[in-house]
Parts: structure tokens; sequence; C-alpha cells
């Protein structure tokens, strides 16, 4: 499976009142990270229209399970990986976790459908599915 890595820093605005991130925060890195990984395919040999800018908007969440298993705090420089563990028909699951030093602080999984013009579900572009699933 083709994998990208994410480098992110807590910032205040990702915390809550106890000074830990805010439970959103983690979602929104994984987010980051999945439209990299979409956006870094683009030299695989998909074409254009594919990974354009409209195209990632075709992948509302379905589904999303978070662990929060360590603490992170203003500050923390982090790294979010991420990978797509499963294509199917019209959808796409991506499994993330949230790294700091090394130890896994923030585990989840993302079940995107893509979706067409009237936000129905349709296949999952055929150039996407090969560069996830090499």
């Amino acid at each position: 499976m083709f994998q990208h890595t994410e480098p992110v820093r807590v910032e205040f605005a990702d915390t809550d009142a106890g000074g830990r991130i805010h439970h959103t925060a983690a979602l929104r890195w994984a987010e980051r990270a999945e439209h990299q990984l979409l956006r870094s395919l683009g030299g695989s040999g998909l074409s254009g229209s594919e990974l354009a800018g409209p195209e990632l908007t075709r992948f509302p969440r379905r589904r999303i399970e978070v662990d929060f298993l360590g603490p992170l705090r203003f500050g923390d420089e982090v790294v979010v990986e991420i990978a797509a563990s499963a294509v199917g028909r019209t959808s796409v699951t991506y499994r993330w976790r949230v790294l700091r030093d090394g130890v896994s602080c923030v585990e989840g999984t993302t079940t995107c459908v893509h979706v067409d013009d009237a936000g129905l579900p349709c296949p999952v572009p055929a150039g996407l599915r090969a560069a996830l699933v090499p």
C-alpha cells in the first residue's frame, strides 16, 4: 500500500481548556494527510482531472473510528501516517495514526465514499484505485 507521512505541530488552536488536543484536531490532521497523499499520487500516471482540486471534494466521510492512546499538547511535533487499507467499488478506507517520537498517540480509520456531481456513490476512478493499491 502507498503511504504518506505528514509532519504536524500541535498549535494552540488545536488544544482544549485542559491543554491537550481537542479531539477534532486529529480528524483535521488525518484529512490533511489524506489530501496530501492523494495529491502526491499525481505522479503515478493519474490524469490531472482524477486528482484535481474538485476531485478531492468527492469523498465525503461515511465512517470514522478513532482511538486516543496518549496525550498531545501545544507545541508537540507529531507525524501523521496514512495509507489506504481497503478500496471498494465506491469507497476508500484509510488507516492512519499520529505519532510523537515514534509512539502512537492516536489511531484511526476513515471510510470515504466517492460521489458524483449529484452526490450519489459512483466508482472510484480506475487510476486512483491502481495507485492506492499497487
